[in-house]
C-alpha cells in the first residue's frame, strides 16, 4: 500500500504565527487525512518539520498495525528540508534537531518513507492548510 504526503510550513515575519499543513493522499488519490496546525511564534523550517511529523503521526495512527506494510512519499517545496531528510545536508539549527529526530524515529515503523522536492506550485493544498492555521492564530 502506498500513500503521498504533501506537506507544507510557514511563518510569517519568519519567525512570527507559523503553521503547518499536509494532505495524506491514498494510492488512488484520495484525500485520507489533512493537518493544519497552529504553532504560535517560530519558523518557517519548525513549521516545515512539524508537517511531516504531523502527517505521519496521523497515518500511523490512522493505519494501527498496517503501518508496517505502508509505502509513503513525502512531497515538499523546501529543498532544505529534504535534502537534510535525505542526508546530504547537515542539520545544524539547534531547534530543528529534536523535531528532525522525532521524524527519524517514526519512519522505521512504515516499509519505507522518502522525501523528494516539488515546485512550490504542486504544493499548493499543504501550503493553503498551513496558511489557515496561521489564519486561526493571529
Amino acid at each position: 500500500m502506498h500513500f503521498t504526503i504533501f506537506a507544507d510550513g510557514g511563518a510569517r515575519g519568519n519567525p512570527g504565527p507559523a503553521g503547518s499543513g499536509a494532505v495524506v493522499r491514498d494510492e488512488k488519490g484520495k484525500t485520507v487525512a489533512t493537518v493544519s496546525e497552529f504553532l504560535g511564534h517560530t519558523t518557517n523550517n519548525v513549521a516545515e518539520y512539524t508537517a511531516i511529523l504531523c502527517a505521519l503521526e496521523t497515518l500511523a495512527a490512522q493505519l494501527g498495525d498496517r503501518t508496517e506494510r505502508a509505502d509513503i512519499s513525502v512531497y515538499m517545496d523546501s529543498k532544505l528540508v529534504v535534502e537534510q531528510m535525505n542526508g546530504n545536508y547537515k542539520i545544524k539549527h539547534p531547534n530543528l534537531k529534536p523535531l528532525a529526530s522525532r521524524v527519524k524515529e517514526l519512519i522505521p515503523r512504515f516499509k519505507a518513507v522518502t522525501f523528494a522536492h516539488v515546485p512550490r506550485e504542486r504544493n499548493k493544498d499543504a501550503d493553503a492548510l498551513a496558511n489557515e492555521a496561521m489564519d486561526r492564530g493571529s
